[in-house]
């Protein structure tokens, strides 16, 4: 099963300058473990000391933001979607 990855700009350094990745995964979390398999360090800047998600980064699947789906465990198919944005404050 096949899962496209936009990756942002900012983290693209620890995916070899890559913006798109085909990758696979049954929901986001073995996602994240398969993305540390192949490019090593980037779930470190994914997760943080606890093993969660960033707060600070917002994953999407299909444009559904997985904080309104089943967070990690938000299911994925062959041919999705997801978006790693990070999340951007100012006033």
């Amino acid at each position: 099963m096949s899962v496209k990855v936009l990756v942002p700009t900012v983290l693209q350094k620890y995916t070899d300058n890559q913006a798109v990745l085909e990758c696979e995964g049954s929901n986001v979390k073995e996602l994240v473990e398969t993305l540390e398999e192949t490019y090593p360090g980037f779930k470190g800047r994914l997760r943080d000391e606890q093993g969660k998600l960033r707060r600070f980064l917002n994953f999407y699947v299909n444009s559904e933001d997985i904080r309104f789906l089943d967070h990690e465990k938000t299911a994925l198919n062959d041919g999705d979607e997801v978006s790693i944005v990070p999340a951007v404050a100012g006033g």
